[in-house]
């Protein structure tokens, strides 16, 4: 059977038919040329390694893995009448990472709703053999796909009796597999914690609130509402009750009474009150200068959402979605539904594209019909959580029941942006709680030497968007200082700890941990919410800070590849921060497309730095006359950023030149990414509620006394939940001399990063998502996010 693989970037409500990706090594052999069908015949797929996709053209030669090409020839007669349907050929690497929008073009096709225009379709894919689309767009252009391939037998039936195809053609395209990628900065389809563009526009909107203020979209709206701290949200899930007008009212003019200078006010496209009566930006407006008298201005983003430059979250999450897409179409068999790729936490799934179709839909209907509780749980449980902890942020108020707990909160380790946003959050919903709250200066130094003062509301108002540490920051363990810590601990009567920070925040705990054998006053609650860049804390997927260490690193390279463009020939070895933990230089170097990236966690030696170079110099005959190598601080004792520029200095002599660059402490610096900024918002206030949960639990006879392993926790996103990991069992999992986890998840994105840079490899150990199926998942703040 020919095998060919679409790879449309369509827009609602349905694919515009772009090409066909032939999958056979044999093209030169078929006599493939410039002017030629794409057309082979296989039994069988092959293994899927690089070869798996040959760089095509007349007499072209390239290195093995090298990007696939679309055809050059145009549609046979007749054509299909799809609006858009353009045939062009991609060389590797000209889609670049960097560019926004779709490079291929996207359009919204009317006459793909209508049967005509699917029988068109469905013969311009049979005219060339297709039998696989890979689907890249809304809940319209998935919907769209899906019917397609629901009617796929009838339509071949008709063309058939129509005498456009035969009946053994029919026979032999009978099936057809559809793989979906939600590309939408809606986020509004379920089955999906994240869709592609969502992180992007949402970095769009943070730009602007951080100046002014804005509007956004549904689920766009209240995560930067979230992320910046904003007075007030409208969302059409979650309509207002009715005298909301007098509830925002007080609630501003609190806000300035309290010397607030600003507020934000965000409104989702589409917002309603509870009688289906729309809330607009100009009605609001008026509401506030009426009522308040202040000044008050408007700003609507709209399609500015849309562009810019990819976040580092959107790069590689399309570029693992795309990869899953093409994995799930080639372990498709005809009884396989189609699916849709999707992202639970941070794993990728499969899920049937009819269930998350119907369940999108489920959500509009809910909507209609006013039941707007159901309608935020059939949104997701991401989407569930970031609305429960908005309104327990933005709507509570100061207890006014006092309990008998105090906690103090301190950083630890190197500066790490989040960090400001976590302080607030679980400051704020510590007070919420009825306990005494401290902030500790300059870590557990600082707690040693008394630097601890009671924290109040307001004392923490306008930290979500700074980066760095606002409570000062230091690396010092606290073994060097135990009496005086406990000391402190008594004299503030301190019954938990609330320690942000990277691996000297883990490791100190451990050791406060450790002593309580000897000192009873450290028998207290202790929380480790991990921030810092190296992403390096065991029990966690994900630390505070490496999203935005991740951006900024991104940026830098992206100007570096710039540069080198307009050099020419030009290879620049760029050294990236993280100490042994390569999870920064991976996940930056799929992220600006690097040819590669060495880290400490993936050995390699010289013969591997020898297969490098010889890539790079046959690299520079084909028209991308320009290279990025990425290195880890610490990836080889010997094999120095110094060392790895000598050697492709003197290996690409005549063919290439070279230069170095060291990133360096602008990785720590800069304000937190919209990711960084809600992730600390979320871990705050989870850690404040496991915490008061636990001291609830240990207070006996007027005094609290926590010794269990369970009382000492590190809190992090695990797979597809947030769990609560005791210090003391992450211990065995700890590579101490090298400060990092025995198991990094991330490595199996290095499969991924290798691919993409045109190598040969084989895909025998790279784990893809499984099929699952969607579930009506209610999910609190209590039970994770």
């Amino acid at each position: 059977m020919s095998q060919g693989l679409e790879v449309p970037w369509v827009g609602w409500p349905g694919p515009s038919l772009l090409g066909k990706l032939t999958l056979s090594p044999q093209l030169r052999a078929l006599g493939w040329g410039e002017d030629a069908q794409w057309e082979a015949s296989l039994s069988a797929p092959p293994p899927l390694t690089s070869s798996y996709f040959p760089r095509a053209g007349a007499g072209a030669e390239h290195p093995a893995g090298s990007a696939p090409t679309l055809s050059s020839s145009g549609p046979p007669a007749p054509c299909c009448r799809v609006p858009g349907s353009i045939w062009c050929r991609v060389g590797p690497g000209s889609p670049s990472s960097v560019q926004g929008g779709t490079v291929i073009g996207s359009a919204r096709c009317k006459a793909f709703t209508t049967r005509e225009g699917r029988l068109a379709a469905a013969y311009n894919l049979v005219q060339r053999g297709i039998t696989n689309l890979c689907v890249i767009g809304g809940d319209g252009s998935l919907t769209g796909a899906n019917i397609f391939r629901s009617e796929w037998g009838s339509l071949l039936a008709e063309l058939v009796s129509e005498g456009r195809i035969s009946e053994s053609t029919a026979q032999t395209y009978s099936h057809l597999s559809i793989a979906g990628l939600v590309g939408s900065i809606d986020n509004d389809f379920c089955g999906t914690d994240m869709t592609i563009g969502t992180d992007s526009a949402l970095h769009r909107i943070m730009e602007v609130i951080d100046a002014i203020t804005t509007t956004a979209q549904r689920y766009l709206a209240l995560v930067s509402a979230l992320a910046s701290g904003a007075d007030w949200l409208f969302i059409p899930e979650a309509p207002p009750e009715d005298g909301w007008e007098n509830f925002m009212c007080e609630r501003l003019g609190e806000t300035r009474s309290r010397g607030s200078r600003l507020n934000i006010i965000i409104i989702a496209e589409g917002a309603i009150d509870r009688h289906g009566k729309p809330i607009t930006s100009r009605y609001v407006k008026d509401l506030v200068v009426q009522r308040l008298g202040f000044d008050t201005r408007v700003t609507v983003l709209g399609h500015v959402q849309r562009g810019g430059t990819p976040s580092a979250f959107d790069r590689v999450l399309s570029s693992k979605m795309g990869m899953e897409a093409v994995m799930a179409l080639l372990e498709a068999t005809p009884d396989t539904p189609a699916c849709v790729v999707s992202l639970s936490g941070n794993q990728s799934v499969r899920l049937p594209l009819m269930e998350c179709v119907q369940m999108t839909k489920e959500v509009q209907k809910a909507m209609d019909e006013k039941r707007f509780d159901e309608a935020i749980q059939l949104r997701g449980r991401s989407f569930e959580n970031n609305w429960n902890i908005y309104k327990l942020l933005a709507h509570q108020k100061i207890s006014k029941e006092k309990t008998n707990f105090s906690l103090a909160i301190l950083n630890v380790g190197a500066p790490a942006a989040g960090m400001n946003a976590a302080v607030r959050s679980a400051v704020r919903s510590g007070i919420s709680q009825g306990h005494t709250v401290y902030v500790v200066h300059d870590g557990f130094e600082g707690l040693a030497k008394g630097q601890v003062q009671e924290v109040g509301w307001h004392d923490v108002a306008g930290w979500l968007g700074r980066g760095g540490s606002m409570l000062g920051t230091k690396r010092t363990l606290p073994k060097a200082y135990l009496e005086k810590i406990v000391e402190n601990i008594r004299t503030y009567n301190i019954h938990a700890l609330l320690v942000i920070g990277g691996f000297e925040a883990y490791e100190g705990v451990l050791q406060l941990v450790e002593a309580r054998g000897r000192y009873e006053e450290l028998c207290i609650v202790m929380c480790v919410i991990p921030a810092t860049i190296s992403n390096n804390v065991p029990g966690t997927d994900f630390s505070l800070g490496s999203d935005t260490a991740v951006n900024a690193a991104m940026e830098s390279c992206d100007r570096i590849k710039q540069s080198a463009s307009g050099t020419k020939r030009r290879v620049f070895i760029v050294e990236t921060m993280g100490g042994y933990c390569g999870y920064l230089a991976t996940v930056t170097g799929i992220a600006v497309g690097a040819d590669a990236a060495y880290v400490f966690e993936d050995p390699f030696n010289i013969q591997d730095l020898k297969a490098n170079v010889e890539h790079m110099t046959e690299k520079m005959k084909t028209d991308i006359q320009r290279g990025l190598v990425l290195r880890n601080e610490k990836c080889h004792e010997y094999y120095t950023t110094e060392f790895l520029y000598n050697l492709y200095s003197s290996e690409g002599r005549g063919i290439f030149d070279c230069r170095t660059n060291v990133l360096g402490h602008l990785q720590q610096g800069g304000a937190p990414t919209p990711f960084d900024r809600n992730y600390g918002t979320k871990l705050g206030v989870k850690a404040i509620l496991w915490m008061s949960e636990k001291l609830r639990a240990v207070y006996r006879k007027g005094r609290v006394f926590a010794n269990a392993p369970d009382s000492a926790c590190v809190i992090g996103l695990q797979k597809k939940a947030v769990a609560f990991s005791p210090v003391t069992e992450l211990k065995e999992d700890t590579d101490f001399e090298h400060r990092m986890p025995r198991e990094q998840w991330w490595l199996n994105l290095r499969l991924m990063l290798k691919m993409l840079a045109h190598y040969r490899i084989s895909m025998a150990d790279y784990v893809s998502g499984e099929l699952e199926h969607v579930t009506r998942r209610t999910l609190s703040i209590e039970t994770g996010f």
